[in-house]
């Protein structure tokens, strides 16, 4: 089971904005240098991350990305969701069979941890040092 590196650096990302200050706007370029990534590849992150509405982005000069009203509340899942989709991770069984227990157990695995990302939120995190990054 893995996400993709855009997961990870989503997850991170909006970790950053929360032990720095989650009301800070912060650049794409600070914010790039920090997850040592490019920063196109992290503006195209962070738009979708807009889109659902887990980040807030203001133009200009004095433009950036910071976190909405109500950050405490955004969990991981949501944050996996807004880069992956809501898609499963388990992808069907032999012929379709609506009785697979491949299925039955990978799909029940998969609540589990979709369950799990889902507790963890970001006011979990608010007291990390950024070195836990």
């Amino acid at each position: 089971m893995k996400f993709s590196k855009a997961t990870n650096y989503a997850l991170h990302t909006m970790l950053y904005f929360v032990v720095t200050d989650p009301k800070q706007q912060l650049g794409v370029q600070p914010l790039a240098e920090k997850m040592e990534i490019s920063p196109t590849y992290l503006s195209k992150i962070l738009t979708q991350l807009v889109k659902a509405g887990l980040v807030e982005s203001a133009s200009g000069a004095k433009g950036g990305y910071r976190l909405p009203r109500g950050w405490e509340d955004i969990s991981f899942l949501d944050i996996i969701h807004a880069v992956e989709g809501p898609v499963s991770l388990f992808d069907g069984c032999l012929n379709d069979n609506p009785e697979c227990m491949v299925k039955q157990v990978m799909v029940s695995a998969e609540d589990t941890m979709e369950e799990e990302l889902k507790q963890k939120t970001l006011a979990d995190f608010a007291e990390a040092v950024p070195a836990a990054l």
